[in-house]
C-alpha cells in the first residue's frame, strides 16, 4: 500500500464494525478448526470453510452436504431450483480441475445427472476415495461482480491480505491489491481503491454501484478472522459476489498450518492487532456497568462527546494548563489519540451503553506510553466529571498496572500537580511512591512492577 494512502487512512475515522458475537465468533471458529485437527486434516472442506466465514459474520450462500444421490435431490427440492452441485471432498481443493462443479440445475433430473457426473469424474481423475458426496447450494442470480478475497503467509511480513477481481480468470486478470492486517473500514476501502474492479463497482455504463459499505465490513470481519486464527495458513474466497444487494461468498477454501507446528512457531502479524485481552468489565459503586477496553480508531466521535463533558478544572489537572475544547476535539489530534500503535502505547477507555438500541459514551480515559529503549512507561488518567467518585478512576488505574505487568514493564511513572490531592491519594492506595519535584513544581508517582 502506498505511503500516502496509509497516512491518509490514519486521519479518517472508520466505521465501527461488530464482528458477530466477538467471543462467540472466536469460539465457533476454534471449534471448526479443532474438528479438522481431530480428523487429522489441515484442509477444510468447502462446507467447513464457509462455516468458518459465517462464524465471523461474513455472508455465505446456503450450503448443505449430501452424501448420496437421493439426499442431494431432497436438499435441492428443499432449497428450490435452480441449484448448484459441487464436489464435497476432504482432499481436493480445486473442484473445477476434476469437473466438480455443476451450475444452474433446473430440476430433479438435472440434479441426479449432475451428482453422477461429478462422482464418476472424480473417481476417474483422482480416485474413489476423494469423493465424499456433494454440496447443494441455490443458484444465486445477481447482477454484480465476482471478486476474490484471500490471505496467505509472506516469509517477511507474515499474514498478508489480498483483494481483487475474481472468478475463473483470476490468474489471467491479475487485478489485485495487498494489505497487512489488521484492517478497519477506511483501510479496507483504500485496499479496494487500488484495483481496477473498484472503479466498476462504483457504477459504470448505467449499472448501479455495489454495496461498498457491506463489502468494507465483510473485509474487516475477514481480517478479524485472520488475526484471531493464527492456525490459518491460506484462505481463498472466490468467487465472492458483490452487487447492489450486498456481498456473499459463493465458494471458499481454507488451509491450515501443519499440526506439528508449535503455536509459538506460527507466523506473527507485522502490525500488532487490537489487544482484546485488555478488556475488563467493571461495575461502579452506584451499580452502573462499564467496559474497560483499549481505545480504537472508531472511538473518535465518542471522544468528542467525552471532551465536551470535561470541566476546566478536570482539563487543567490532566494537561497542567488550559486547553480549549476546540483544540481538544480537533480531528487530527483525536485521530492520533484513537489510532495508536499498540506496541508503543496502550490507551484504555471506560465506555457505557446509553441503552440497548443507542450508542455508547466514554466515561474515562487512561493512557500508558512506553519510553524508548526502556522497560518503563508513563501513565495518565482523566475521568469525566459526571462519572467521578464512583470508583472508576481506581479501576482504570489498576488496569493500567495490570497492562504494564502483562507488557513486561519494570516501572510505571505518573506526573501529578501538587494540588491534585485525589490523584496522589489514589496512587498511594495502589502502592506508588510519591516524590515532590520542587524544580518542576510537580509530584512524581512511581511504581516498580
Amino acid at each position: 500500500m502506498a505511503l500516502h494512502l496509509s497516512l491518509r487512512g490514519l486521519y479518517e475515522t472508520p466505521a465501527l464494525v461488530a464482528v458477530a458475537g466477538d467471543q462467540r465468533a472466536r469460539r465457533l471458529a476454534d471449534g471448526i478448526i479443532q474438528g479438522t485437527r481431530q480428523a487429522g486434516r489441515t484442509q477444510l472442506t468447502e462446507f467447513e470453510s464457509k462455516e468458518l466465514l459465517r462464524a465471523y459474520g461474513i455472508p455465505v450462500v446456503d450450503t448443505r452436504v449430501a452424501s448420496s444421490e437421493e439426499e442431494a435431490v431432497q436438499l435441492a427440492a428443499a432449497i428450490g431450483f435452480p441449484v448448484v452441485l459441487k464436489l464435497h471432498s476432504e482432499t481436493i481443493t480445486h473442484k473445477t480441475d476434476v469437473d466438480g462443479v455443476k451450475l444452474n440445475l433446473a430440476d430433479e433430473q438435472a440434479a441426479r445427472r449432475a451428482f453422477r457426473e461429478i462422482e464418476s469424474s472424480v473417481e476417474a481423475r483422482a480416485g474413489r476415495g476423494h469423493f465424499r458426496g456433494v454440496t447443494v447450494q441455490p443458484m444465486v442470480r445477481r447482477e454484480g461482480y465476482e471478486i476474490v478475497v484471500g490471505s496467505s503467509v509472506d516469509a517477511q511480513f507474515g499474514p498478508v491480505l489480498l483483494f481483487g477481481s475474481g472468478g475463473q480468470l483470476v490468474e489471467v486478470y491479475r487485478d489485485r491489491a495487498l494489505a497487512l492486517p489488521p484492517l478497519n473500514t477506511t483501510l479496507a476501502r483504500r485496499m479496494m481503491e487500488q484495483t481496477h474492479i473498484y472503479r466498476a463497482m462504483e457504477g459504470v455504463r448505467g449499472r448501479k454501484p455495489v454495496d461498498l459499505e457491506a463489502l468494507e465490513q465483510a473485509l474487516v470481519r475477514f481480517c478479524q478472522m485472520i488475526v484471531e486464527q493464527p492456525r490459518i495458513r491460506e484462505v481463498d474466497v472466490n468467487p465472492f459476489l458483490v452487487s447492489p444487494e450486498g456481498a456473499i461468498a459463493l465458494d471458499a477454501r481454507v488451509i491450515l498450518h501443519p499440526w506439528n507446528t508449535a503455536d509459538d512457531a506460527l507466523p506473527v502479524l507485522a502490525i500488532r492487532p487490537y489487544p482484546i485481552q485488555y478488556t475488563f468489565p467493571f461495575q461502579a459503586k452506584d451499580g452502573s456497568a462499564f467496559s474497560i477496553r483499549p481505545i480504537r480508531p472508531e472511538d473518535e466521535p465518542a471522544m468528542v462527546s467525552f471532551h465536551r463533558g470535561l470541566s476546566e478544572h478536570s482539563v487543567y489537572m490532566r494537561y497542567f494548563h488550559a486547553l480549549s475544547l476546540g483544540r481538544r476535539v480537533e480531528h487530527e489530534r483525536l485521530a492520533r489519540i484513537c489510532f495508536v500503535d499498540y506496541d508503543r502505547e496502550i490507551a484504555l477507555v471506560a465506555d457505557r451503553k446509553n441503552s440497548p438500541d443507542a450508542g455508547y459514551e466514554i466515561a474515562a480515559v487512561a493512557r500508558l506510553t512506553k519510553l524508548p529503549d526502556a522497560r518503563e512507561a508513563e501513565i495518565a488518567l482523566v475521568v469525566s466529571d459526571k462519572f467521578q467518585h464512583r470508583g472508576l478512576g481506581t479501576a482504570m488505574w489498576q488496569r493500567l498496572v495490570d497492562v504494564g505487568r502483562a507488557e513486561q514493564l519494570r516501572r510505571l511513572t505518573a506526573t501529578i500537580l501538587p494540588e491534585n490531592y485525589e490523584m496522589q491519594r489514589l496512587c498511594e492506595k495502589l502502592g506508588f511512591r510519591l516524590k515532590r519535584d520542587t524544580g518542576e513544581g510537580t509530584v512524581t508517582a512511581t511504581l516498580d512492577i
